[in-house]
């Protein structure tokens, strides 16, 4: 029993011994074997493919999603109680300015105007009465015939007289003012909006007759990320900023600019109100619509761009690869100036480089590259476009 434990042992340790010379020793082998890499040959190039930088004029382009809203809109009410006799306008059209709209039953006011205005008659005359009354006293004082006590009293009643005169005066005034309610005009030029009176309709002043929305010109209402305040404000000083807006499915701009910036940033969503002003002659623009907008803050004039797949973001900072002359790839270090859609605009190249857009993640400085032959390779790619970045 004891000489066959004794075997099993030592097959086992044969067994052992044979593993690690095959994990040790014939690696070893395999690595000096000629023609597989080693002491027989080196590495090969990494193989990549590099494009030509592109130089442009590249906008500087802030997008939100926007609401239309009229500049101003009015909810029109009655200033007295009263019934609607005639209506003059129909929904959805457009006024002008003082046009007519709703007339009120003014019989009641009619009367009291006519009422204050004989009042006022009937004081003048009183007045003018007085005033010969105490022209022919003064007269008769002058030849000693009356006493300087009936001059005073005379004097006294003209006073009166004029006083009151110029009191109906007034209350007249209030009378055709109050008359003038019984007729509404359009306070402003606009489209007319749904109408919910009808001629013999009671109305008071908390009854809604209509609304008039100012169309042209419009404003689109949008917020912008705190940080962008501070290009928007240099924007705005520099003169009038551009600002686009796109209606669902549509690719045909409507051009405006900004009109105004928020006094302050809302601290819990940390952005900033703004509006854009835009003619609206041909109402393509709705109050309450959804649109997109693009804010235009600057142009970076003949700037370098280049795909974002290219730069490089660690720890040593910004960069991308190129190609040096001796077929190695070589360290720009850059600064990303504006990053849209693919692209980037960046500082720090001249133009005239080979950029590694792909095979980068095995690249080492200095270390040996092959640019591929494919249909991104090194003659030209995406460095043949021109144009303007949208």
């Amino acid at each position: 029993m004891k000489k066959k434990t004794l075997g099993v042992l030592i097959g086992a340790v044969v067994i052992v011994a044979a593993g690690a010379w095959h994990f040790t020793k014939a690696p070893a082998e395999a690595h000096d074997a000629p023609g597989k890499g080693g002491k027989g040959g080196g590495q090969g190039p990494t193989v990549v493919n590099v494009i030509a930088p592109k130089r442009q004029d590249v906008p500087v382009i802030l997008q939100a999603n926007g609401t239309v809203s009229p500049i101003s809109t009015v909810d029109l009410h009655p200033q007295t109680t009263s019934t609607i006799v005639k209506v003059h306008v129909k929904e959805g059209q457009f006024v002008k300015e003082g046009e007519l709209m709703f007339s009120l039953d003014s019989r009641s006011e009619s009367a009291n105007l006519q009422k204050a205005e004989a009042q006022v008659a009937r004081d003048r005359a009183n007045l003018a009465d007085l005033e010969r009354q105490y022209k022919r006293s003064m007269e008769l004082l002058a030849q000693k015939f009356i006493a300087q006590g009936a001059v005073d009293t005379l004097k006294s009643q003209v006073d009166a007289a004029r006083a009151l005169l110029e009191s109906d005066i007034a209350a007249a005034r209030a009378v055709k003012v109050d008359q003038s309610y019984t007729v509404i005009r359009a306070p402003m030029s606009g489209r007319v909006g749904g109408i919910n009176v009808y001629p013999g309709s009671l109305v008071q002043i908390s009854t809604s007759l209509t609304t008039i929305t100012q169309l042209n010109p419009i404003n689109v209402a949008f917020t912008l990320p705190e940080n962008s305040l501070a290009a928007l404000l240099d924007a705005q000083r520099a003169g009038k900023v551009p600002v686009q807006v796109f209606q669902n499915n549509s690719d045909q701009p409507i051009d405006g600019h900004l009109s105004f910036i928020d006094n302050t940033v809302d601290p819990v969503a940390g952005v900033i109100r703004v509006k854009a002003q835009f003619d609206n002659k041909d109402t393509r623009l709705w109050p309450g619509q959804y649109v997109n907008t693009k804010l235009t803050v600057q142009t970076l004039k003949d700037v370098v761009v280049v795909p974002q797949n290219a730069i490089i973001s660690n720890t040593r900072g910004t960069f991308v690869y190129t190609v040096a002359e001796d077929k190695t790839a070589a360290v720009a270090n850059v600064k990303r100036l504006h990053s849209f859609g693919a692209d980037a605009a960046v500082e720090g190249l001249k133009g005239d480089e080979k950029v590694i857009v792909e095979g980068k993640q095995n690249l080492r400085p200095g270390g040996k590259v092959q640019v591929s032959e494919g249909p991104h390779g090194g003659k030209g790619g995406a460095g043949k476009q021109k144009g303007k970045a949208s």
